[in-house]
C-alpha cells in the first residue's frame, strides 16, 4: 500500500494555482514528496499530481481544500495513504490477461484486493480458483431478453463486490450504456489493437489483411462508444509478411498483458487524468 497521500486535481490553467497548493500542504504540516503537473496549451487545463507525507493536521487540510476547490473551480481527488483498493476482473474464454493480472497480484506486483472473476464463460473458473478467489458466472445469450438477463447478472455481480476499479480482461462483451455509465473512470478495458486502428471485433484478422508491420494492444477506459474511452496504455510489436493470423494472436497476447497491467498499475497509483476524452499519465 501507498505511503503517500495522492491529491490529483485539474482546472483552468491560472497563476497561483501551485502556489496556493503548496501553501496549503506546507500550512497544514504536510511534506510535497513528489509532483508532477502538466498544462495543455490547445484547452488551457492544468493538471496535477501531489504525493503527500508528515504529520498532516487532516481537518485543516479538508477546510483548506474546499476552498481551493471553489476558488479554482477545481476537480479533484485525494487518496489517503494506506487504503488498499479492490477489483474484480472480468473475462470470457480467452485467459491469458485474467491469467496475467492474477499473478502479478499474487506476486505483489499489483497491490489490489481482487475481489471475484466474474464471466461469461466457465472457462475462468479454475484460474479464480487457484488463486483462492470468488468466480461467478453470468451466461446469457447475444440478443433479446437473453442478452437483457445477462447484463442484469453482470451489473448485479459489480454492484454487489462495489469494487473501486473493473477490469475486463478480454471480455468479450458489448457493454450497455446502463452499465458504462456507472463505472466513469473506473473501469478499464484492454483492446487487441494500436487504437484507433482497428476497433471493433476481429482486428488481427483485419490488421493482417491489410498487411500491418506493427500490431498493437490498447487499455481504455470504458465509455458508452465501442472502444473510444480515454487511453490509458498502448504497446506494439513488429510483425511481416511471414505472419500469418495465427502468429499476429500469439505476439498480440504478449502485448495485451503487458499493456493491461501497466494500465492497471497506473491507475492503482492514481497517476492518470482524464480530460476531453484525454488522458494526462504521470508514468
Amino acid at each position: 500500500m501507498s505511503s503517500t497521500t495522492v491529491l490529483t486535481l485539474q482546472c483552468a490553467d491560472r497563476p497561483g494555482v501551485v502556489a496556493a497548493v503548496a501553501t496549503l500542504i506546507a500550512s497544514t504540516g504536510g511534506n510535497i514528496a513528489n509532483a508532477d503537473q502538466h498544462t495543455d496549451q490547445e484547452s488551457a487545463v492544468f493538471l496535477q499530481r501531489i504525493e503527500i507525507d508528515g504529520p498532516i493536521d487532516w481537518d485543516s487540510f479538508d477546510r483548506g481544500l474546499r476552498r481551493l476547490v471553489e476558488q479554482f473551480e477545481m476537480k479533484w481527488s485525494l487518496h489517503r495513504a494506506g487504503q488498499r483498493q479492490s477489483m474484480v476482473v472480468a473475462c470470457s474464454a480467452q485467459l491469458h490477461c485474467v491469467a496475467d493480472l492474477l499473478t502479478r497480484v499474487s506476486l505483489g506486483e499489483l497491490d489490489v484486493d481482487v475481489r471475484a472473476v466474474v464471466s461469461d464463460k466457465s472457462a475462468g473458473a479454475s484460474i479464480a480458483a487457484q488463486h483462492g478467489i470468488p468466480f461467478v458466472l453470468v451466461e446469457g445469450g447475444l440478443d433479446g431478453d437473453a442478452r437483457a438477463r445477462q447484463e442484469r447478472a453482470f451489473a448485479d455481480a459489480l454492484a454487489r463486490f462495489d469494487p473501486d476499479l473493473v477490469v475486463l480482461a478480454r471480455y468479450m462483451r458489448v457493454l450497455p450504456a446502463s452499465i458504462t455509465d456507472a463505472w466513469p473512470g473506473r473501469m478499464i478495458n484492454i483492446h487487441h489493437s494500436f487504437l484507433p486502428a482497428f476497433p471493433g471485433a476481429r482486428p488481427y484478422q483485419r490488421a493482417h489483411q491489410r498487411g500491418v508491420k506493427l500490431i498493437g494492444a490498447t487499455a481504455h477506459y470504458v465509455t458508452s462508444a465501442l472502444d473510444e474511452g480515454p487511453i490509458i496504455a498502448q504497446g506494439v510489436a513488429t510483425v511481416s509478411h511471414r505472419d500469418e493470423v495465427a502468429d499476429l494472436v500469439r505476439i498480440g497476447r504478449d502485448v495485451e498483458r503487458k499493456t493491461l497491467a501497466d494500465a492497471v498499475r497506473l491507475h492503482l497509483e492514481h497517476r492518470v487524468l482524464v480530460w476531453d476524452n484525454r488522458t494526462c499519465v504521470f508514468a
